[in-house]
């Protein structure tokens, strides 16, 4: 079972949230980061084929961080998007994969057409 963080910190003038998990490693996420790979089904569908890229989300804030049991988080972002729950476990791999991550979702933009401020390529 994977321990709660150590602390979380919504800085939200520099769009991060800042993680300090059990071992003491500090993980920040930007806001748009965490909003494009939410967990949720809208946007990583019910299977990886259903996966819908996000556009439009480098200026997403996030509004409220709410605790979920002890297991989770559910980040509440003003373009109204709120059903993702951020396991422990889920965030750690985020954490973790964090720079390959990004650089696939870069990737599948530039491979839809699209830039991160939407201009077509």
């Amino acid at each position: 079972m994977v321990e709660a963080p150590l602390e979380i910190k919504l800085r939200s003038k520099s769009k991060i949230l800042s993680i300090t998990f059990s071992d003491h490693k500090v993980v920040d996420f930007s806001f748009e980061f965490l909003r494009v790979h939410s967990p949720s089904a809208e946007v990583q569908g019910h299977n990886p084929d259903q996966a819908k890229l996000q556009l439009n989300k480098e200026n997403v804030i996030i509004k409220t961080v709410e605790p979920v049991g002890h297991y989770a988080l559910r980040l509440i972002f003003d373009d109204g998007h709120d059903s993702g729950l951020y396991t422990w476990k889920y965030l750690q791999k985020l954490g973790r994969d964090r720079d390959e991550l990004w650089q696939g979702y870069l990737d599948q933009l530039r491979a839809s057409g699209y830039t991160r401020s939407l201009t077509k390529i």
